[in-house]
C-alpha cells in the first residue's frame, strides 16, 4: 500500500519544517539573522493512464488520466531575506548596516566570508575584528592612543587624539553585493560563503550601486517574527499529526486485509 510510504515523506517534510521553526526562533537574539523557509516539491507520480491517451480508433483521448502522486520531498530552505530593526548600543565598533550588503571579513585560511553583523571589536593589535576574531576588510587599524572613532555613513573611520584638533582618517569600510544573496553558503558564526549560486562579490563604497550605508552605536537584531514561527509550528505539528493519522488507517486496512480468509 502506497499511502505508507506517502504518508512517511509527509511526516518527515513536516519534521524538517519544524526543525527549520526551531533554529528561527534560537536566533531570535542573533544579530543580522534573516529567518529560514521550508519549502518543499511534489515527488514523482506513476502514470497509469496519461491525460491524451488515445480511447478509441475515432480519435477519443482521456481528458485528465490518472496520475498518483508518491509523496513530497525538500527543495529548499530559503532565507527570508528582510531589515532588522537597529537598536541603539553607544559602541564605538558597533554598526548596523542600513540596506543591502554584507561586510567581508577574512577566515584563518585567508578565504573572505562575509556578514551583516556590525558588532565587531578591537584586537590586542588595534586591528578591526569580528567577535570570533576575523579580520574585517580592509584591515583598519585602531592607534592605541586613539581617544575615540567616528564611522561615517559611507564608513569611513576617522580617530581623534588629544594631542590634535583634526582626526584622522584609519580607512574605509566597503560593503559587498551578491547577484543572488540568498544563494551565499552559511557556514555558522554570522558568517557566509560565496557560491556559484550566489555571483561573485560586488565590492562598493556604502551607499553606492544599491548598497545599504552604516550607522554608527546601532546594532541589526534578528528579523524573526516570532508570531509567524509560532503559528508555522501549530501548521507543522497539525500536519504530521494528519500524516501519522494516515499511517494508522493504513495499518488498519492492511490488517483487515490480512484477515480475510
Amino acid at each position: 500500500m502506497r499511502a505508507l510510504q506517502i504518508a512517511a515523506t509527509g511526516m518527515l517534510a513536516q519534521q524538517m519544517r519544524v526543525d527549520v521553526v526551531s533554529n528561527n526562533l534560537a536566533n531570535m537574539s542573533t544579530n543580522g539573522y534573516n529567518a529560514r523557509r521550508a519549502e518543499f516539491a511534489d515527488l514523482h507520480y506513476q502514470q497509469q493512464a496519461r491525460p491524451g491517451t488515445l480511447t478509441a480508433a475515432d480519435g477519443t483521448m482521456l481528458p485528465t488520466g490518472v496520475q498518483l502522486g508518491l509523496g513530497v520531498r525538500p527543495a529548499a530552505v530559503s532565507v527570508m531575506l528582510a531589515q532588522g530593526a537597529s537598536v541603539q548600543t553607544g559602541g564605538d565598533l558597533d554598526i548596523a548596516i542600513e540596506g543591502r550588503g554584507y561586510l567581508e571579513v577574512t577566515l584563518p585560511n585567508g578565504a573572505p566570508a562575509y556578514t551583516r553583523d556590525g558588532g565587531l571589536k578591537r584586537s590586542p593589535d588595534g586591528l578591526i575584528v569580528t567577535a570570533d576574531g576575523h579580520e574585517v576588510a580592509p584591515g583598519i587599524v585602531i592607534p592605541a592612543d586613539a581617544r575615540s572613532l567616528s564611522i561615517s555613513a559611507d564608513g569611513e573611520v576617522w580617530a581623534y587624539f588629544a594631542d590634535q584638533v583634526q582626526p584622522e582618517l584609519l580607512g574605509q569600510f566597503t560593503l559587498s553585493g551578491f547577484t543572488n544573496e540568498k544563494g551565499l553558503e552559511a557556514i555558522g558564526s554570522n558568517l557566509f560563503l560565496e557560491t556559484p549560486a550566489s555571483g561573485p562579490a560586488l565590492p562598493a563604497v556604502p551607499g553606492e550601486d544599491g548598497l545599504g550605508t552604516l550607522r554608527q552605536g546601532y546594532l541589526e537584531e534578528s528579523s524573526v517574527d516570532a508570531v509567524r514561527e509560532i503559528t508555522d509550528l501549530i501548521k507543522a505539528q497539525r500536519g504530521y499529526e494528519l500524516n501519522a493519522k494516515v499511517i494508522t488507517a493504513a495499518d488498519q486496512m492492511l490488517g483487515a486485509t490480512a484477515q480475510v480468509r
